[in-house]
């Protein structure tokens, strides 16, 4: 079974779970949130990487990844001016099977992909989490931080998403993560990314904190 849905291209990948704000200003994103906006709720559009092309300017020469994610809307802000500012969270994943390029934004034909635990999840997200934390202790060092309590879930799924959001990677092994077939997949993927960033930062004396943290919101 398949659904139309409205697609935002991103330069950054969104996971089931994370809380994503947008900045819209392109007045085909601006049409896309009022066509939503006059649907019923909740109001839907799926989240593709970039993988050839830029987020502002012409789709046409696009080339977007495979598997996307669902960000539901939660918040919608409008400005005197026209822009918008939303606040979406990360739902169901998708693979494109078709774009649409027949509104002013485009849309998609998508696939939702399940949501699997795999094969013997537990000891793979015990070894996560216990590399996750030191990433996290090592991270705070070299950036001269200060490490906060985070509650982590024991639901691998969760478990699996949340990591793959929080540690710094780049678009390519983000998207990777995203396209795991199921956890326990993703979370012996995270160990090695995770083995790998340790040994990097157990390496290096200091690093600007501005390289890990980004709070921006992410226009279109």
């Amino acid at each position: 079974m398949t659904e139309l849905l409205p697609l935002f291209p991103l330069g950054t990948v969104l996971f089931p779970g994370l809380v994503l704000p947008l900045h819209l200003f392109e007045e085909r994103y601006r049409l896309l949130i009022r066509d939503l906006m006059e649907r019923p709720k909740p109001w839907r559009l799926g989240v593709v990487g970039i993988e050839v092309g830029h987020e502002v300017g012409d789709t046409a020469g696009l080339r977007l990844a495979g598997v996307g994610c669902v960000a539901e809307v939660h918040g919608v802000n409008g400005r005197p001016d026209g822009r918008f500012d939303i606040v979406t969270i990360g739902a169901d994943r998708f693979r494109v099977k078709r774009l649409d390029r027949g509104l002013p934004y485009l849309r998609g034909e998508v696939e939702f992909l399940p949501e699997e635990a795999g094969a013997d999840p537990g000891p793979l997200a015990h070894r996560a989490r216990l590399l996750f934390q030191l990433y996290r202790h090592r991270l705070a060092a070299v950036a001269a931080d200060v490490v906060e309590p985070v509650d982590l879930p024991d639901d691998p799924v969760r478990l699996s998403y949340l990591i793959a959001s929080a540690v710094v990677l780049d678009g390519h092994e983000k998207q990777r993560l995203l396209e795991a077939e199921d956890a326990a997949l993703r979370l012996r993927a995270e160990h090695d990314l995770l083995a790998r960033e340790n040994r990097l930062l157990n390496g290096l004396a200091t690093v600007p904190a501005g390289q890990f943290l980004d709070t921006s919101v992410h226009p279109n």
